[in-house]
């Protein structure tokens, strides 16, 4: 048999095989079939540079030992399932010729292993740099790379992200003082002069983490409240850049110019404070992106005001028509548009009948707002705010004639002027603070000493902060001041589990 085959082929004989004439070999040593992926990027890469290494082939006979014109792929399967796969999508013929060695000599199950064993791969520092160098001498976008290697377009800009990072973090890597996971992180950015200094900083055994997070340590990072206000589209159009981590899911990156942001959020919240100022009539308006706590203010707030029947009727409707759609969607995971839009339509005329309180007139007269940027990245406002050169001057109550009460009289029946300037002398800020400081010790030490109007006073404060507004929270807990907590939905609607808020009647 051996005799009749070498008539017809020698030992080492390159031929060219149709495509269909190669069938996988029963003594190939590979069992696991290959993955679907890398038979598509194998196939990617033949498409576009042929097969650039020959398969290994052995002709196939029947039990009488004659060749059938068929051969065996003792080397080189998962190149002939690319080939099939481009066969199947017409990108070539059935017939294509394929070139092949014809090996008679060694024994197929051996080299099929010896070729699987091995071959040593590529160091992933010689491939991220090959991918660099297709891309800058080549002028390759990241998207044809892929297309020509078979792999995702992200992937490439993976590889060439790290394949740009400094030449010295690059030889750490070949010989092993870092790893791919410190690579990446040190690859969130391109400036190599920051890349060394971090790992002069930090050394070799840092996890990834901290790396990352020393080298954005100067950068805001997209979930902070001011990168939220703004917008990365409002930044970007400022002429802010935004950088990107390639190999985290980071939330939308890094904000890298901090002044620039502050100024934003600056500009942003002085335009809403004078907005509120000039539609609702207040003295001053101020913005700030904490609430300021030192400057003394005093506080107004709102009072209850009396709805009309209409309103009260209208309201009712609007409510109503709120809940039954609410019934009718509550088991639809995405509202149609034009159910979102009538969601949204009574929201809107709900809103706009206001939470039932107004300010006085002379209140909002002599008062002022906060707009504060709250830890969610949303706006805040705090009205009803009074400056204490803008609080009424108390009058003091007039003594009938000749009363001169318990104060101590000087011989001529007059107040002593030096008891009297004594007498109204303020408390200092001092003895105030000492005071105030006792009295709170004070009363935490009853509380304690009591569980039960403990548990009631939180209990309490929770249901205050659950179902009434700001202005009306006086709790013994004193939680009612409390800044940069969220808001709560106001009476009258509650949320809804699949994001619309079911209406109560009001």
């Amino acid at each position: 048999m051996t005799q009749q085959i070498e008539t017809i082929h020698q030992d080492g004989d390159v031929i060219d095989v149709p495509l269909n004439k190669l069938k996988a070999s029963p003594r190939n040593a590979r069992r696991t079939p290959h993955a679907e992926a890398d038979i598509e990027a194998l196939a990617a890469s033949i498409a576009v540079k042929g097969v650039l290494q020959a398969l290994v082939v052995e002709p196939e006979v029947d039990e009488a030992g004659t060749p059938t014109g068929s051969y065996l792929a003792t080397i080189g399967e998962g190149r002939r399932l690319a080939l099939l796969w481009l066969a199947k999508r017409k990108t070539i013929k059935k017939s294509h010729l394929v070139r092949c060695v014809v090996d008679l000599t060694n024994d197929p199950h051996e080299i099929s292993l010896d070729e699987n064993v091995t071959r040593a791969g590529l160091h992933p520092a010689d491939q991220f740099e090959a991918f660099r160098r297709l891309s800058e001498e080549r002028g390759l976008s990241a998207e044809e790379i892929a297309a020509r290697f078979g792999v995702g377009a992200q992937v490439v800009r993976q590889r060439l992200r790290l394949g740009a990072v400094s030449p010295r973090l690059m030889e750490a890597y070949r010989a092993g003082d870092l790893t791919l996971d410190q690579m990446m992180a040190y690859a969130v950015s391109d400036d190599h002069a920051r890349q060394e200094q971090v790992l002069d900083l930090l050394g070799p055994d840092r996890p990834a983490y901290l790396i990352r997070r020393t080298m954005t340590e100067a950068k805001v990072t997209a979930t902070d409240r001011r990168a939220v206000f703004v917008g990365a589209e409002a930044y970007l159009e400022a002429g802010g850049t935004i950088l990107r981590d390639l190999f985290t899911e980071d939330g939308g990156g890094w904000f890298e110019d901090p002044a620039l942001l502050e100024r934003l959020v600056a500009e942003k919240l002085d335009g809403m404070a004078e907005d509120v100022r000039r539609q609702e009539g207040w003295n001053w308006a101020e913005a700030h992106i904490d609430y300021p706590r030192t400057l003394g203010l005093a506080r107004v707030y709102p009072h209850p005001v009396e709805r009309s029947e209409d309103e009260r009727v209208r309201m009712s409707a609007l409510s109503e028509a709120y809940d039954a759609l609410v019934s009718e969607w509550d088991a639809v995971e995405e509202l149609p548009p034009e159910i979102a839009a009538r969601f949204a339509e009574i929201d809107a005329a709900l809103d706009a009948f206001g939470d039932g309180t107004a300010y006085d007139p002379e209140d909002i007269a002599r008062g002022g707002v906060f707009v504060v940027l709250g830890p969610d990245g949303v706006a805040r406002i705090e009205r009803g705010l009074i400056r204490p050169e803008d609080m009424p001057a108390i009058e003091p109550e007039a003594e009938p004639e000749g009363e001169t009460g318990d104060r101590p009289a000087s011989a001529e029946g007059e107040v002593s002027p030096e008891i009297e300037d004594d007498a109204s002398a303020p408390l200092s800020e001092r003895l105030v603070l000492d005071l105030t400081a006792h009295r709170t010790m004070a009363l935490r030490d009853a509380l304690g000493a009591h569980p039960t109007a403990a548990l009631l006073a939180v209990v309490h404060s929770t249901a205050l902060f659950a179902f009434y507004p700001p202005h009306d929270r006086a709790s013994p807990s004193g939680d009612q001041g409390r800044v940069g907590l969220p808001r709560r939905p106001r009476p009258g609607h509650r949320r809804h589990p699949r994001g619309t808020q079911r209406r109560r009647t009001p």
